[in-house]
């Protein structure tokens, strides 16, 4: 009997199963870790929009974390959608509880189009009591902006900003880059490691509405690697490979913004 890797994500989840939990447990599933879910919130949601949604009780997130680290054990771990200040001192205080391997931070403070998603309460815990814990965080542009304070117009200052965030306690920071110009060719992501060093994945531009769960997939594969052993610039080489494979590949799933394509990222990266 083999024994499994396991890869956690703590998140909300979104019905249509494009995002949130959904994409994180599909990447695990693409890359062959075993994934488990610890539920943070659920959203009624489509391709057209969020409808509703519902934090989890703070007794019931503290229960997830119990069982599950009475019975198993668990070798990486991602974060998602924390709601609020008492969810994000729950999970916060039981990363200090429990050893659950490699923790990649992906934030969750603001939409790829700039749309707040924290209060000022939440965003301040998160700062203090998430970030110092995170082995990698994962933030898109407008999140990046409101970490560092920095316009982030160019390298130089993007390189500015991934060092700003290290010192607020994250030892690997992924600077995504910017994918919101049709007429851009490229998208160039930026990672300074714990040693100081700077690493560039790049890849093609692909202009698509089908882009829903891209930030989740990119973290969730980061978390699976790093659950089998792999080197932080290993893991975020394979994530980078992955989602572009899963956007360059879009699947008709709904009306409007659809969700990437695992399917396509699971066959062409064996």
């Amino acid at each position: 009997m083999r024994k499994e890797i396991i890869a956690l994500t703590i998140a909300g989840n979104d019905s249509d199963g494009s995002a949130g939990m959904s994409a994180d447990l599909h990447s695990f599933y693409a890359r062959q870790v075993y994934g488990m879910g610890l539920l943070t919130a659920a959203v009624a949601g489509n391709t057209t929009g969020i409808y509703a949604q519902e934090v989890m009780p703070i007794p019931f997130i503290q229960k997830q974390f119990d069982v599950l680290n009475d019975d198993f054990k668990i070798d990486a771990l991602k974060t998602g959608m924390l709601a609020n200040k008492d969810v994000i001192a729950c999970v916060a205080a039981n990363l200090h509880k429990y050893d659950m391997g490699k923790i990649v931070l992906d934030p969750v403070i603001m939409t790829k189009h700039g749309d707040t998603l924290l209060d000022d309460d939440a965003y301040q815990a998160f700062l203090e009591q998430l970030m110092p814990l995170a082995d990698i965080i994962t933030p898109n542009f407008y999140e990046q902006k409101k970490l560092t304070g920095l316009s982030l117009d160019t390298k130089d200052e993007i390189r500015q900003g991934a060092k700003k965030l290290q010192e607020m306690g994250a030892k690997n920071v992924l600077m995504k880059g910017r994918h919101d110009n049709s007429q851009q060719s490229q998208v160039t992501d930026i990672l300074l490691t714990a040693d100081g060093e700077f690493h560039e994945f790049t890849k093609p531009f692909i202009n698509t509405d089908r882009i829903n769960g891209t930030g989740d997939t990119l973290s969730a594969v980061i978390a699976a690697e790093l659950a089998k052993g792999q080197s932080i610039i290993a893991s975020v080489q394979t994530a980078k490979d992955f989602t572009y494979e899963a956007i360059a590949h879009p699947i008709e799933v709904g009306s409007k913004y659809g969700p990437i394509n695992h399917f396509a990222a699971q066959q062409n990266l064996k």
